[in-house]
Formats: structure tokens, sequence, C-alpha cells
């Protein structure tokens, strides 16, 4: 009989919990829910072995560990993979105890960023966990689903007989057309939809790595300094299986790091183009990494929005973080991205190390100065694992705070204490939103009541922020 998975994200605060990207969305204002696409890969992953796969978000709709308990009973599964994050971890791990309560046999498989750093400690501490997967964990799953032995399966922490063994790490993935598509069958793709026109959207991953290991960052350290893409035929293909298969038009291009490489985005944008799939898709990019030709390509296949990391509006914290890019470099490609009619979605860091009452201020003169369409002020989070948080245990800035990642700081400034930096970034979207020449420039681009229904509702979001 077919061994049955149940791939979940635990009860916990709605996130994007990708491991480079822990971040709750109920503060975020404009940040939708994303779909669970590491677990759809994986659910993939687990047919490739001949099991019967299961996807399960409690995070969403206010589910709690009651209907965890209830599939548990229903269900019956013999392995539960849960994606744990650091910042919600206590809560994530609540249902190991329950789940070996109902199912003394179950098999329970963790994958997350922290465990790169706090495997052996977390099994130590919960003691029903049985695998901790370190790394990718696409082909780390499958070799436990196939009963390889456990001592040979590379990238797992595992406990057998009472022991707690740690195994060498697995190299990264080379060739990430070997992944299967995400099993998309198994949620309802309808619920995740984009903010601005509630079309459904479907995430995307195009590539992993990326060279420029910021400060606060865990790109690098969870998917390596090599920027390794998928063939853009392969990516075409997931995007017409969507697009014939569940109607979905309109994509997340999810990347460490999308444009490094001209000739690979301008082949990708060419296969779009050849496909004749009339698409929208979103993306990241750096700010010296777009040139005119690639970028006007971009919006030829159907790029609607970028999102740029643009941090700090002090060039001396940029350069503390290890950004590697100029004021300058910003605003150029600002203009470029605009020029050829696609939106930009800045995001910036308040309370690093280094911020002050100037620093801010500098920050929020630079945000109104580019006047992108779109605007995220995160408190700076030192997730484990990145260089942010070794700095902090060097410089002693405080006790860490996961409580409210991203929106509550973690830690203290060497100039600022954590609560002055919250109130300085709670008032920061009222002050950018909130300004007349803002309102007047989107009430120009919406194009239908229910853009400016949703744009009405994120004001008053924003307006009533506690």
């Amino acid at each position: 009989m077919a061994d049955k998975i149940l791939l979940i994200y635990p009860p916990s605060p709605v996130m994007n919990r990708e491991d480079r990207c822990q971040q709750p969305t109920d503060d975020l204002v404009v940040i939708p829910p994303l779909p669970p696409s590491d677990l759809l890969y994986l659910a993939s992953i687990t047919r490739m072995a001949n099991c019967i796969p299961y996807v399960k978000d409690y995070s969403l709709n206010s589910k709690t560990i009651e209907d965890f308990k209830q599939d548990l009973i229903e269900i019956k599964p013999d392995y539960i993979v849960l994606n744990a994050a650091s910042t919600t971890l206590k809560g994530d791990l609540a249902v190991l105890k329950p789940a070996k309560e109902i199912l003394p046999n179950v098999k329970i498989i963790a994958k997350g960023a922290h465990f790169r750093v706090f495997d052996i400690k977390t099994l130590e501490e919960y003691p029903e966990l049985d695998f901790a997967i370190r790394g990718e964990a696409e082909f780390t799953l499958l070799d436990i689903l196939n009963k390889k032995p456990n001592n040979e399966i590379q990238g797992i922490t595992y406990r057998q007989g009472g022991i707690i063994s740690r195994n060498e790490d697995r190299p990264f993935i080379q060739n990430l057309d070997e992944i299967p598509y995400p099993a998309r069958d198994l949620v309802d793709n309808s619920i995740y939809k984009r903010p601005d026109t509630d079309e459904v959207q479907a995430v995307i991953k195009v590539s992993r790595g990326c060279p420029y290991h910021c400060f606060f960052c865990l790109a690098t350290p969870t998917s390596g300094s090599k920027v390794r893409t998928r063939s853009p035929k392969n990516i075409v293909g997931e995007i017409r299986e969507c697009y014939e298969k569940y109607g979905i038009k309109n994509f997340i291009f999810w990347s460490d790091l999308f444009n490094l490489d001209h000739d690979w985005v301008q082949e990708l944008c060419k296969e779009i183009i050849d496909s004749k799939l009339k698409i929208t898709f979103s993306t990241n990019t750096r700010a010296d990494s777009a040139d005119p030709k690639t970028v006007k390509l971009m919006k030829k296949a159907g790029c609607s929005l970028v999102s740029i990391g643009i941090e700090s509006g002090n060039q001396q914290i940029l350069d503390n973080i290890g950004k590697k890019i100029t004021k300058q470099q910003i605003k150029d490609t600002v203009k470029l991205f605009k020029r050829n009619g696609i939106k930009i979605y800045g995001y910036y860091v308040v309370g690093l190390p280094w911020e002050s009452e100037e620093t801010f201020r500098e920050t929020m003169e630079f945000a109104k100065s580019l006047n992108t369409e779109y605007v995220s002020f995160y408190t700076a989070t030192a997730l484990i694992g990145t260089r942010f948080y070794d700095y902090v245990k060097e410089h002693n800035l405080g006790e860490l705070n996961f409580d409210k990642p991203y929106y509550y700081p973690t830690v203290d400034t060497h100039y600022l204490t954590k609560d002055r930096v919250f109130e300085l970034h709670k008032n920061a979207l009222k002050e950018y939103y909130g300004r007349p020449s803002y309102v007047f420039m989107m009430l120009f681009k919406i194009r239908s009541f229910r853009e400016f229904y949703n744009y009405f509702k994120a004001g008053l979001r924003v307006l009533f922020r506690k």
C-alpha cells in the first residue's frame, strides 16, 4: 500500500514561508498570502516515490490545531512534512506532540532555514521530531520516502534508536529542470489572488542563488552564491500548464535574483512571447542589474511589476550591509522601469544597527523622491543564519524578539531603542501613502472599479494601522 504524506503549513500566523523570506502578511498591508509553493513542489516529489500527497495550509482562514488533529484522524498519514520558520518555531512545532499522540508511528519531517543552524538543538528539544532537512529539500525528501538508509541520506539530521545524528550537507541541485512542476491540483488555486485586481495568480520558482550575501538576507546561505536558473522552455511549460489546466494568467516569478544574467532573461521573455500566452508577471531586480533592452523585452513579455530591495536612503548603511549599490544606481533603475510602464515595489528596512533619526529621515525623503507605486517598510529582523544575527550577538544589541517579525523590531540599533524604531516604522506607510501627490498619481493609474476598491481597502488599513 502506498504511503500517505501530509505536507503542512502549521496553524501559525499567515506567512510567506520561503527560507529566505519568513514574513507574516497580516501586518504588511499590500502583500497577499501566497500559495504554499514549496509544499506543492515537494508534493510532486512524493509522487515520484509512488506516495499519495495531501497539502494543507493551516495558517489560512484561522485554522487551528484541532483542524490538524481532525485531518490526522481522517487521512492517517505515514509521514508529516512541515515548514517551520525561525520566527514562529514554537507555534509551528506545537503540532508535533498531538500528532504523535494520535499516530504514534507517524514519521515527522521538518524543513526550513532554521535547521541549517539549530538542527541538533531542535531535535533535542522536541523528541517527537524524527528528521530535520537542511538545505534544498526536494531530493532529500525523495531519499527518505524511498527508504534509503538514514545514514546515507545527505542533508538530514535525524533521530534513530534514541540517538541524534547529523549527516553531511547535500550539494545544491544544479539542474533545476529535474524538479517536477508543483502539484497545484492539491490546493484551491482561486484563493491566491493579486492584491490589486483580485485575479488568481501563481508562483513559479524560476531560479535559486544570489552572489551578494547581504547583511540581513538568507538567500546566499540557503541557496548558494551561484545563480542557478531553470531553462526558459521548462518555465514556459509550467506557465502553459497553469494557463491551460487551471486558467491562471498572472504569475510571480520567484527568484533570489531574477535579472543577473541578461541573456537568460531575454531568452525567457522571447520564449513567453513566442508561446502566444497572454500573461502578466511580477518579479524582482537589483538596482544595478537592469538594462534598457532587457527591460523592454520584460514589458513585452508581460512584466507588470518589479520589486527592488532599496533598503535605505543612506549610502553608508547601504555600504555597511554589503548591498553594493549606490543611490544613483537606484534612481536610474527606477527611471528605466517607469519609462517602460512597469510598476515598482520598493522594499525598505528600518532599524538596521546603524539607523538613527537622521538616517530614517533620509530614507523617507529618498523613498518619496523615487515615488514608486508600492512600498513596504520592514523592521530589521535578525534571522538566524544571517550576518545580521551574528552582528547582534557580537555587539550586544539586546535580546532577540521574534514576536512580530518585520513589524516590531527584533533588536535595538546603536542609536535607537526597539520602541522608537517601531514608532518610526509604524508611521512610515502613512507618511508615504498619505501624500496628495501619491494619491493623485495612483488614481490616474486605476483601470477598474475592482482596482479602486482594493486600493481603497488598502488605504484604510494604512490609515487605521495600529
